[in-house]
C-alpha cells in the first residue's frame, strides 16, 4: 500500500536505523523508543497503518505494548508484527495469542521485511475495504427494510380504512383491540408453550393486522351488517361467512404484492379468518379446535370477545370488567385456550385500562360502571 505510515518501535536506535533503510524508500516511517512513546505515537495522525514492534525493552515490553494497543478501540486495529531476537517457539506463540499478525526474527532479512510489510499492509487494507462494505450493506439493508416496513404499514391501513368504512363498530374499538392483543402476547412471552412463537416481530405484526380481523364485513349486505336489530337465524348464517371474505381478500393482496406463506400479512389473514373458532372445535367457519387453531386467532378471539362483553350492542347491554372477566374465565377451555386465558386473568386490570384510554365516551370506569359504545 504506497503512502503508508508505519512505527518502528525499538530501544536500540541501530535497529531502528537498519529498518529505515529497508523500508524509507516505500513508506513513511515514525520511530518509537520506548512502550510509552509507541503507545502516544500509535495514536498521533495520520495514524499507523503498521506496526513494527520489538520485544525486548526496558520497563514495558512488546508483548505489554501489543495488549495495551489491542485493548484501546483507536488502536486495535492496527496490525502488529513483532521484530525481535526471541526465536523461542513459545516465545512466537506468545506473541500470536496476543494478536499480533506476524513474528520476524532477528538478525532481519530486508527483503523478508519488506515482503511481510507488503503482505500484512494489505491484508489491512482489504480487510478495511471489506469493512466499509459491510457498512455498505448495512446502510442498504436498513434503507429496504424501512421501504419495506412503510409498505407494510400503508398497505395494512389502506385496507383498515376499507373495513372501517363498512364495519359499523367504532374505530376506538380497533384501537381496543389492538392493544388488548399487544399486551396479551407481550405477557404470553413468560409461557415457555408461545415463547418461540412471540418475538418483538411478530408482536408488531399482530399489532398492526389486529384492525384487520372484520374485513371481511365489507362482504355482508347493508341489510345485515348494519341491521338495527338482533340477527335471525339466516342472517346469522350470511353473517358468519365474513372469516372467508376477509381471508380472501387479503390473500388476494398477498398475491397482488407477491408474498406468499410467510409474507407479513399471514398473521392478519389468520386473525380475520380464525378468530370466530373456539378451543372446542365449536366455532367457525371451520370449526378448528385446540392448537389447529392458529394462535393469531387464538389471541384475537380474547381481544374480541372482552372488547364486545365491554360494549353495548343491540341485543345486549354493556357489561362492567368484572363480569366480562367471569365470563371470559367461564368460557376457558371451550371457547378460549385456557393456557392464554391464565395470562389473561394475570393482565385483566391492563385491559381495563385500555378500555378507559380508549372509551368511547368519557364515562367513569369503576368498577360497577359499565362502558357504553
Amino acid at each position: 500500500m504506497d503512502n503508508a505510515t508505519i512505527l518502528i518501535v525499538d530501544d536500540e536506535p541501530f535497529n531502528i536505523s537498519l529498518l529505515r533503510d529497508v523500508l524509507k524508500a516505500e513508506y513513511r516511517l515514525v520511530a518509537a523508543r520506548n512502550g510509552e512513546q509507541a503507545l502516544k505515537r500509535a495514536l498521533d495522525q495520520p495514524r499507523p497503518d503498521l506496526i513494527l514492534l520489538d520485544i525486548m525493552m526496558p520497563e514495558m515490553d512488546g508483548y505489554a505494548v501489543c495488549r495495551r494497543l489491542l485493548a484501546n478501540p483507536d488502536t486495535a486495529v492496527i496490525p502488529i508484527i513483532f521484530i525481535t531476537a526471541m526465536n523461542d517457539e513459545h516465545d512466537e506463540t506468545l506473541g500470536f495469542e496476543l494478536g499480533a499478525v506476524d513474528y520476524i526474527t532477528k538478525p532481519i532479512s530486508p527483503p523478508i521485511v519488506r515482503a511481510r510489510v507488503r503482505t500484512q499492509l494489505a491484508l489491512a487494507h482489504a480487510r478495511a475495504e471489506l469493512a466499509d462494505q459491510n457498512l455498505h450493506l448495512e446502510r442498504l439493508v436498513r434503507e429496504r427494510t424501512a421501504e419495506l416496513e412503510i409498505t407494510q404499514d400503508a398497505t395494512i391501513i389502506a385496507m383498515t380504512s376499507m373495513a372501517e368504512t363498512r364495519d359499523n363498530e367504532t374505530g376506538n374499538h380497533i384501537r381496543r383491540t389492538q392493544n388488548y392483543i399487544r399486551t396479551l402476547a407481550i405477557a404470553l412471552r413468560t409461557d415457555p408453550a408461545f415463547a418461540e412463537h412471540l418475538d418483538d416481530s411478530v408482536i408488531d405484526l399482530l399489532y398492526k393486522s389486529a384492525p384487520l380481523h372484520d374485513i371481511g364485513k365489507v362482504g355482508i349486505p347493508d341489510r345485515i351488517l348494519l341491521k338495527p336489530d338482533r340477527l335471525n337465524v339466516e342472517e346469522f348464517e350470511i353473517m358468519k361467512r365474513h372469516p372467508g371474505y376477509g381471508r380472501a381478500a387479503i390473500a388476494k393482496a398477498e398475491q397482488l404484492l407477491g408474498d406468499n406463506q410467510s409474507s407479513f400479512l399471514r398473521y392478519a389473514r389468520d386473525i380475520a379468518y380464525t378468530h370466530h373458532e373456539k378451543w372446542d372445535g365449536s366455532g367457525y367457519p371451520r370449526g378448528l379446535a385446540g392448537d389447529a387453531i392458529p394462535l393469531a386467532g387464538r389471541l384475537m378471539a380474547v381481544a374480541d370477545v372482552y372488547d364486545a362483553l365491554i360494549s353495548q350492542r343491540v341485543y345486549k347491554p354493556a357489561f362492567t370488567h368484572e363480569k366480562s372477566v367471569e365470563i371470559i374465565i367461564a368460557g376457558s377451555g371451550s371457547y378460549f385456550d385456557p393456557r392464554i386465558i391464565a395470562t389473561f386473568v394475570c393482565i385483566a386490570e391492563e385491559f381495563r385500562g385500555i378500555a378507559k384510554a380508549f372509551s368511547d365516551t368519557n364515562v367513569d370506569t369503576k368498577d360497577n360502571v359499565p362502558l357504553p359504545v
